[in-house]
Order: C-alpha cells, then structure tokens, then sequence
C-alpha cells in the first residue's frame, strides 16, 4: 500500500493551511468564470442553435472527456519538475484564454466543440496538480477539511456564475458575446491569484531517477488504490452529466424553460453549505462510506424524475440532494486518494483517478444523450437508475473487502511504503 510520508513543516495541527485558502480564492474566481459558460450553454445549444438532444450529449461528453487524458499529462509533468503551481498557472491560463474565443466561433458546432475541449483541456492540465497542492500541505488527519474548504470556496464561484449569467441574459437575451466577456474576466483574475498568492509545497526529490509517466500509471499494480479507481470509474459510468441533471429536473418537473440557467444556483448553494461539514465526516467516518453515501443520494435525485409535474417543490427537492451529492463526493475523493499514494507521484496517483472518471463520465454523456434522443424519457430515466444501482453496488463490493472507510488518517504520519 502506498502511504504517503507527512512533515510538519508549515502545518499547525487542527487549522487548514494558507495556501488551501488561496486556492480557494482561485477556484472561486475561475468557477465564477466556469459556471457562466455551463448555465449558458444548455439554453444557448439547445434552444438558440437547435441543437438535438444527441447532439447535445455529444459536446457535452466532450465537455468532459477532453480533460481526461490531459489530467495525466498534467498531474506527470508536476511531478516530474516538482513544480505544482506552474503546471496549474498553464491549465488556469488556458481555460482563460477560451473564453475570448467562444464569441469568435459563432453558431459553428466544430468552432463549439473545439473551444469546449480546449477550456476542458485546461481544467484537466490543473486539477491534479491543484489536488496536489492541497494534499502536500496538508497533515492526512485534515484532508477532508481541507478539500471541504476548498470545494466550498469554489462553490462559491459556481453558485455566483449562473446568478450572473441569469441577469445578463434577463437583460440582454441569449447574447454570447456579453457572457463569455465578462467570463473571461474573472477567470484571469483567478490566475492572477494563482500567481501572486499561492505558495508552492516542496517536497523532499526522491531519490533515484524523477516519476516516469508509467510509474504513475503503475499505482494501479497496488490492491487498494487500483479498486477505489475501478470503483469510481464504475460510478462515473452511471453518473449523468450536471447538464442533462438540470434539463431533466426541468422537463419532469415543468418548471418554466426560462429558469434553466438558475437550477445550478440550487446545487451549488447546497454544495457550498455542506461541502465543509461533509469533509469533516469523512475524516471521522472514512472518505470512500461518505462518497458511496452521495451516490446513494444522486439515486434518489433520478427516482424523483418519475414523478412528473412535481413543480417547484420538486425541482427544490432535486436540487438539494444533487448539491449534497457533490458534497459527498468531489473533495471527498480526493481526500481518500491522497493517503494511497507517495508525495513524489501525488498529481499522477490523483490523476488517474480523475482520468477514468472523466473517461467514465463521456461514455454516460454520450450514450444517455443518445438514448434520449431515441427513447421514451421514462425508459431513459430507468435506464439511468438501473445503471447507478448497478454502479454503487459493484464499487461497495470491489472495496469491502478492505474494510475501506478511508479516513482521511489512514496510515498517517508514516513513510512511503513501496516505490513505483
């Protein structure tokens, strides 16, 4: 098993480091500038270009596949240089840069769908080595408040996007120039942040040569961490996108079109409440019992979609659970991945964890698109319901064996164990 080594350097024990504070403050910002683009597009794609509900899930599986293989390559190259924060500034920056472009493509759904992946791309070249930032600055018996902390600062930003979205297309219409301006905006601000405030963790060099991209991959030769990353995968499988979430929450509830761009105020304001408090459950509970339990709670979130014209009260109740779904679950992961892997491969080992979850989750968004297209929506719904029952039993089973609660504190405090 791999166990990360922990040094007290710069770590008060009880409190959350600065630098979780400040990556906070860059998420926040770039959420802001994230969430804008993801409450537009549904309205923009579908009822603006027309686009089919195949179609749809197409550039929304793109959306999120693109950031797959690029998780890896960004969570090797810190690594390898030991350099998190420039890796991260690279990703930050990238997906800045998109949001000038979008406007420039117009109604072309190649333009579209190239922009999309490059923002993705860029969210994918940053997480593992902002996830990484965090965890090396951070003791193991903290992890959870401290991906708590950070998901909630950046739920922040992911409430306050839609907001500002909604009022700029109260008052202008489904104009995209206006939205991806002022998206722009305050996602280079977030990099400015990065720069200027984030300090970077430096890890002891290991000895021998610096991480191969295999040895990343190689984490999966151990037991444990390679069943959390087939049971995650096999939960992304039966997740649905937060996109097709919302436009369902929509349709079966029958709710007015118009407030589509403010149902992820609904989850995100949730999230924003419970992602602290449930990071501290997971460091008393264990992690992988936390994120099952969203998973659970996602379950019901797709079985109260049978139950049409439930009207406002209905799209609330949706909504709660989805955001305490993403409570349980986003930072959660994090946390229970960290203590299963050395410092010296930290961004890879969370990486490829992200990777096949992202990987997982394209597969659902296309294939559910499809099928909504073609089926009946109850039949699809059904579908969804079957294959995240289906999902949460296999992850439970694949990782019962160990016992796996996966507290933030397992193993704490003690050296790497085996070399990759």
């Amino acid at each position: 098993m791999y166990v990360a080594s922990v040094r007290p350097t710069d770590r008060v024990k009880g409190r959350v480091p600065g630098t979780v504070f400040a990556l906070g403050a860059v998420s926040l910002l770039t959420d802001v500038s994230a969430e804008m683009v993801t409450a537009f597009l549904p309205a923009y794609l579908l009822f603006t270009l027309q686009m089919s509900y195949a179609q749809f899930g197409v550039l929304d599986g793109l959306y999120t596949g693109a950031t797959a293989v690029l998780r890896l390559v960004g969570g090797h190259l810190s690594d390898k240089t030991q350099r998190h924060k420039a890796v991260a500034v690279f990703g930050y920056g990238l997906s800045a840069v998109t949001k000038l472009v979008f406007p420039a493509v117009g109604a072309s759904a190649f333009g579209i769908g190239a922009t999309m992946a490059a923002d993705r791309a860029g969210k994918g070249m940053r997480t593992a080595p902002r996830d990484a930032l965090i965890s090396l600055s951070t003791p193991p018996d903290r992890l959870g408040a401290a991906f708590g902390l950070h998901r909630t600062m950046d739920t922040a930003g992911a409430l306050l996007g839609p907001l500002v979205t909604f009022l700029l297309m109260t008052n202008i219409g489904i104009v995209a120039g206006p939205v991806f301006a002022v998206s722009a905006c305050f996602a280079f601000v977030g990099v400015i942040v990065l720069v200027a405030f984030v300090r970077e963790h430096r890890a002891a060099k290991p000895a021998g040569p610096s991480p191969s991209f295999r040895a990343g991959v190689g984490l999966l030769r151990d037991a444990r961490y390679r069943r959390v990353a087939v049971g995650t995968g096999l939960l992304g499988l039966a997740t649905l996108s937060d996109a097709f979430v919302f436009i369902l929450v929509q349709k079966a509830t029958g709710i007015p079109q118009g407030l589509l761009p403010l149902l992820p105020l609904g989850t995100a304001l949730v999230f924003l409440v419970a992602a602290t408090p449930m990071g501290r459950l997971s460091d008393r509970v264990g992690s992988w019992n936390v994120f099952l339990g969203g998973h659970v709670l996602l379950l019901v979130v797709y079985l109260l979609l049978l139950v049409p014209g439930s009207g406002y009260v209905g799209a609330g109740v949706a909504l709660v659970l989805h955001g305490l779904f993403y409570a349980c679950s986003d930072g959660v992961l994090s946390a229970r991945v960290s203590p299963l892997v050395p410092e010296s491969l930290r961004a890879s080992g969370l990486a490829v964890v992200q990777t096949g979850q992202a990987l997982t989750r394209t597969v659902s968004s296309v294939g559910f698109g499809v099928l909504l297209q073609f089926a009946v929506f109850g039949v699809a719904v059904w579908t969804a319901i079957v294959a995240l029952v289906v999902g949460v039993g296999g992850a439970w089973w694949l990782t019962a064996r160990d016992g796996d609660g996966g507290g933030g504190g397992d193993g704490g405090g003690a050296s790497a164990s085996a070399s990759v």
